[in-house]
């Protein structure tokens, strides 16, 4: 085995915080929120983080780190009056991270 190129199934969770919209009743659109997370995905699925996410160049791909990486990058995608509250990534089932900015 190759200890370079083991992969884990990682589980993301995301939470934001926001006053619904009065209108829609919601905080934003969960299509779009779904949408980022899943272009973000694409940036370290199937990849070889350290080696091929540029975020990644300086910093060891913990679960702490892609947790912080997840937080940060969807940070910047949210729409106004929307903040992300936290992002949560299980590596394992007990293996877990949380990061609120």
């Amino acid at each position: 085995i190759n200890a370079e190129y083991g992969g884990h199934n990682y589980k993301v969770e995301v939470r934001v915080k926001a006053k619904p919209d009065e209108k829609t009743g919601m905080v934003m659109d969960i299509a779009i929120l779904k949408k980022d997370i899943q272009d973000l995905i694409a940036t370290v699925d199937h990849k070889f983080i350290d080696k091929d996410v540029p975020w990644f160049a300086t910093r060891p791909s913990t679960v702490e780190n892609i947790c912080i990486f997840f937080y940060e990058e969807l940070a910047k995608k949210m729409p106004a009056g929307v903040k992300l509250n936290k992002v949560k990534v299980w590596e394992t089932e007990k293996n877990i991270a949380s990061y609120k900015g």
